[in-house]
């Protein structure tokens, strides 16, 4: 459900992508989606939604991270997600292999912030979840080392 906040706040530029086994805690992908803002130098502010595979349409903890950050979840078939494949900096034929797709949180991020974006953060992984972030090329920020996020067991 959209509360009538969201549906007032412009969106932001930035697509936040997000892939996730089944059952995966709401906590464990908000955790590593707030990673994945600080290593992009941006805010919740800048969100414009969350997206994923339709696979996982019914995962409350996508939905969950869409509350969290006050947006709307969208979501894409897999054939879509693969049109991206060309821009993923992580393909995974594993991924693949289950989906049908190269990539779900790169691929949607891609996918969601249109055919001129680029990866602001690339694959981020946690024990259950992967996350990334799409925008405009002039929303990257400065240059800085990338570190790599995993949740405690």
């Amino acid at each position: 459900m959209i509360s009538s906040s969201i549906a007032e706040r412009p969106p932001g530029p930035l697509v936040l992508g997000l892939g996730c086994e089944r059952g995966t805690p709401a906590e464990e992908v908000i955790t590593l989606a707030e990673t994945a803002l600080v290593q992009a130098g941006a805010d919740k502010a800048d969100i414009g939604f969350v997206a994923s595979l339709d696979a996982r349409r019914g995962e409350p903890a996508i939905h969950a991270a869409a509350e969290h950050f006050s947006v709307e979840a969208r979501f894409f078939d897999a054939a879509t997600l693969e049109a991206a494949a060309p821009r993923l900096q992580n393909p995974s034929a594993i991924v693949f292999a289950h989906t049908g797709c190269h990539g779900v949180a790169e691929g949607a991020a891609l996918v969601g912030a249109g055919s001129a974006s680029v990866l602001l953060v690339a694959k981020i992984t946690s024990s259950h979840a992967t996350v990334a972030i799409a925008g405009p090329a002039e929303h990257r920020p400065a240059s800085k080392p990338a570190t790599l996020a995993t949740a405690a067991p």
